[in-house]
């Protein structure tokens, strides 16, 4: 059974830090790019960066200097690092395997100002 499922959310104040994970398992993922999305209360869900199979990796402008999306495919895991969070940046994350339709369940993210 494919299933990803992210970690590392929490609640920070504006400035700080987290690393979000995304686990997969039942696929070996290696060679699809890997993306994640956010959506905030009340809002669409967003594309925030995507990495491809060979490491390049892709922002969306609110975030490019302080995201960076990195993946380990031995342990079958992206990452996102998030530096100097805004409070603008809450909402719950999810990672998606780009091509197969499969979806984490999310990982709630809450920047206080």
């Amino acid at each position: 059974q494919m299933q990803l499922v992210e970690s590392g959310g929490g609640l920070v104040h504006a400035g700080e830090s987290l690393r979000l994970s995304c686990a997969a398992s039942g696929i070996s993922f290696s060679g699809y790019t890997v993306a994640w999305y956010r959506q905030g209360s009340g809002k669409q869900r967003e594309l925030v960066g995507q990495i491809l199979s060979r490491g390049f990796a892709l922002y969306e402008d609110s975030v490019k200097g302080r995201f960076t999306i990195s993946r380990d495919n031995g342990k079958r895991t992206v990452y996102l690092q998030m530096n100097s969070l805004k409070p603008e940046d809450t909402g719950t994350y999810y990672c998606n395997v780009v091509g197969v339709g499969l979806w984490g369940r999310g990982t709630q993210v809450t920047v206080s100002s």
